[in-house]
């Protein structure tokens, strides 16, 4: 039998993973799927696929098309598993020396004040960004790892100016299946942290300490945080730190990252490890007597004598390198130099421990790795049978993934979200502002007044400063809520369910249902949408998901809906704001049906994927992920829009010789409409107007409100004489669908280079140009012009 036909309810043991695609494989085996392990059925997704499968403690999710890859034996009825491990006794601790593997010391002290730098790595969903936010406080800047366009949060541990603390991207393991996982080994390899501090889900810790063992290969001073450690207690678990301690040979911190329990302390072990370069006491995990008679002991040993020097050279740990060598890592392989003979030893002594241990290289390592963190939770962890945590998530999952509720419940909650945002919260909020705003507007406007201000110098403050940021910035509280909700939505855990739920609907576009977070993300703002594809595993995915989340209608867009709406739609304005969120989406779909069976044919890649249990999300780390967005949302309104308002404002305000026009139709702006309108002319609206706010709008969405607000001295009841309402509508739609902003096509352009970014230029104005077109020749065919 083969895992896709197992009956729900039903155990059965992992025999084989006969997968052809060995990086596919790699992953499946970090994820915990090796041979010998037992899994339990739990449920298929509403439309038949994925599955959700229970093992190790944790459910995972993978499709039946490569659940089939994997042979079972021993099927039986699922049974409880009992709690494992003794009861926790006094243990000796081993920095006093009663163990072997306790830390080792290598090279002098670094003097007292000295800079010291800090990565933190984590699984996904192990409390790492709260952790962060623990650390730093308020002393965060944000950029990108050099080279790449992966996220990286730096910041100064509190109290401890010299201290800088590196928040590496949430990783299952260091093999490369991801950029992150590419990203983080190279920080640590090629950066030189002085120590990492790793931290792990301790109502997960066989899962989590995974990776561990791969960090502790790394030979870099180490301290181990085990987060929320509280849940473990509140469910009648416990974990021997002592004796983890002496097993693996570091620091081991129990704390509650969302509680701020155990911070002092394990900030306290991070510089001491650091300070005085205390490195890991164990970095082998290999047993000379294991089952497979310690054939791969023999392989790892025998690789590293033969490619120290190679290791020493290329300033990568010698065991690190023969680990990754036997998993066939190309990036480790090209760095070492290694010549054609020395490459036939490697294969030669590789393919000696697989006919020796039975199993091929993978599973190998895999079950070794295994193995030993097995071992030491039976020493070490009292797990409770279940947590409260997971029995309050199987519940939830009963609806939020159940067959016939998961999707209406779907709708339901974004349809919740959106309400919040666009009605109840962020509109009444906006509301506000808009007529704060209108009121300081008017107060600088007499004050300029009664100072006998130059009337060019007062038109500028007031038509073109404040009439474009100020028209962009009352948009401000509908955005912020927008990213707080969907942030709520991810920490609490109902994002990962939603790609669960989505997969095989996408995979009809040929997409995977990872592609869904940061598509719904774009919905929020195109550009954060855009980085977050780098979570996706292949190129295939990458490029599609990025092609397609500029048709998500971003809220940037949202304040030209409410200005048309409002104009042309005053009775069905919530139906014409809808009806552009609708139309994105179905366009998007057409685009990627197209897209599937030309430029990117081919299946997504498989989806194995954890599903974390539910929790709710730390208010701290929502309310500063809204900071985040306000100020970045601020600064591009007080930046980009305040120098795009600026310039409109200068070409709609003088001609080319620079004389200040009696009439805007004489006006630069005017001039630089007039070469576009020709190009919107079939569309219904090709005057200058509206073209010079299309082109404006490539700045920033918002510019389009920005430059017509302007245009039309701070009032927008001329639209109507620009266009009907069949016009206006054909000018949303163009608007939803054209060019995404500057930021956005420089994250295109950052992410998959200067080619895509032209491609994906053209694409969307090209698709704009139809749709609008299509939706004018509709309107005139039903008689609506």
């Amino acid at each position: 039998m083969t895992l896709d036909e197992l009956e729900i309810g039903k155990d059965a043991i992992v025999a084989s993973v006969d997968c052809d695609d060995p990086s596919l494989r790699q992953h499946i085996f970090d994820m915990g799927l090796t041979p010998g392990i037992e899994v339990t059925m739990i449920k298929l997704a509403p439309m038949g696929d994925p599955m959700e499968i229970r093992l190790r403690g944790y459910e995972l999710t993978l499709r039946r098309d490569d659940a089939a890859r994997i042979s079972l034996r021993d099927v039986h009825d699922a049974h409880d598993l009992p709690a494992r491990g003794a009861a926790p006794a006094q243990t000796a601790h081993p920095a006093l020396g009663e163990e072997p593997a306790r830390p080792r010391r290598e090279g002098a002290a670094l003097a007292e004040g000295a800079p010291l730098s800090f990565a933190l790595a984590g699984n996904q969903n192990c409390g790492k960004t709260t952790l962060f936010n623990q650390l730093t406080g308020s002393n965060q800047h944000v950029g990108n790892f050099p080279g790449v366009t992966v996220d990286r949060k730096d910041g100064q541990i509190r109290g401890h100016t010299n201290a800088t603390v590196t928040d590496l991207p949430g990783i299952y393991s260091l093999s490369p299946y991801t950029s992150e996982e590419v990203v983080s080994r190279r920080f640590i390899l090629e950066e030189h942290p002085n120590a990492i501090i790793n931290i792990v889900d301790a109502t997960n810790i066989e899962r989590n300490l995974y990776l561990t063992l791969q960090l502790m290969e790394l030979d870099c001073p180490m301290v181990l945080a085990l987060n929320m450690m509280d849940e473990v207690s509140a469910n009648g678990g416990t974990v021997d730190v002592n004796a983890l301690e002496a097993a693996l040979g570091i620091p081991v911190v129990p704390i509650s990252a969302a509680k701020n329990q155990g911070i002092d302390e394990l900030v306290e072990h991070a510089l001491h490890v650091a300070r005085f370069r205390e490195h890991p006491g164990r970095i082998d995990f290999c047993a000379e007597d294991g089952p497979d008679g310690g054939a791969l002991h023999r392989c790892i040993h025998g690789l590293i004598h033969l490619i120290y020097d190679h290791a020493a050279a290329a300033k990568i740990p010698a065991r690190f390198a023969a680990t990754k060598l036997i998993e066939g890592d190309r990036l480790v392989t090209e760095a070492l130099a290694l010549d054609e003979n020395e490459l036939d030893a490697i294969e030669h002594i590789i393919s000696q421990m697989e006919d020796e241990a039975g199993v091929d290289r993978l599973a190998a390592l895999a079950d070794m790795r295994f193995s030993f963190i097995e071992s030491v939770c039976e020493r070490c962890v009292v797990k409770p049978r279940e947590s409260r945590e997971h029995k309050r998530s199987v519940a939830a999952d009963r609806i939020l993934t159940g067959k016939y509720t998961a999707i209406p419940v779907f709708l339901g909650i974004m349809a919740l979200v959106f309400w919040l945002t666009f009605d109840v919260i962020g509109q009444r909020l906006s509301d506000l502002l808009a007529a704060g705003i209108d009121w300081f507007t008017g107060v600088v406007d007499v004050a300029l007044t009664d100072f006998g201000t130059n009337p060019v110098v007062h038109a500028l403050v007031i038509d073109g400063v404040f009439a474009g940021v100020g028209s962009v910035l009352s948009f401000l509280p509908i955005i912020v809520v927008l990213f707080l909700l969907l942030s709520i939505l991810e920490d609490s855990g109902y994002m990962a369910r939603v790609a669960f739920v989505m997969d095989k609907l996408l995979r009809k576009i040929g997409l995977s249902g990872r592609s869904f977070v940061p598509m719904l993300i774009g919905f929020g703002c195109s550009v954060p949408a855009i980085m977050a594809t780098r979570t996706l595993p292949s190129e295939h995915d990458r490029k599609m998901t990025v092609m397609l989340t500029p048709f998500m209608s971003c809220s940037a867009k949202l304040p030209v809906y409410a200005l048309f709406a409002g104009a042309f739609f005053p009775e069905a304005a919530p139906a014409v704001m809808l009806a552009m969120y609708v139309m994105g989406m179905v366009v998007g779909v057409v685009v990627a049906l197209i897209l599937k069976g030309t430029a990117f044919r081919g299946d997504p890649v498989p989806f194995v994927m954890e599903l974390p249990n539910y929790r709710l999300p730390s208010a701290k780390t929502t309310l500063r992920l809204a900071w985040d967005k306000a100020k970045g949302f601020a600064t591009k309104a007080f930046t980009i829009i305040f120098v795009a308002s600026v310039v409109i404002w200068v070409l709609q305000t003088f001609d080319i010789r620079f004389n200040v026009v009696a009439d805007q139709a004489d006006s630069m702006l005017a001039g630089v409409g007039a070469l576009l309108a020709p190009v919107f002319a079939p569309l219904g609206f090709g005057n200058w107007m509206a073209a010079a706010a299309l082109a404006a709008g490539f700045g920033a969405k918002e510019n389009v409100v920005a430059t017509l607000t302007v245009l039309m001295g701070g009032s927008t009841a001329a639209l109507t004489g620009l266009f009907t309402p069949l016009t206006a509508f054909g000018f949303l739609t163009f608007t939803l669908l054209y060019t995404p902003c500057v930021a956005a096509v420089s994250a295109v352009k950052n992410e998959l280079g200067t080619k895509m970014m032209w491609a994906v230029i053209a694409m969307q104005c090209g698709v704009a140009w139809v749709v609008a077109l299509l939706v004018r020749l509709v309107g005139m065919a039903l008689g609506l012009a």
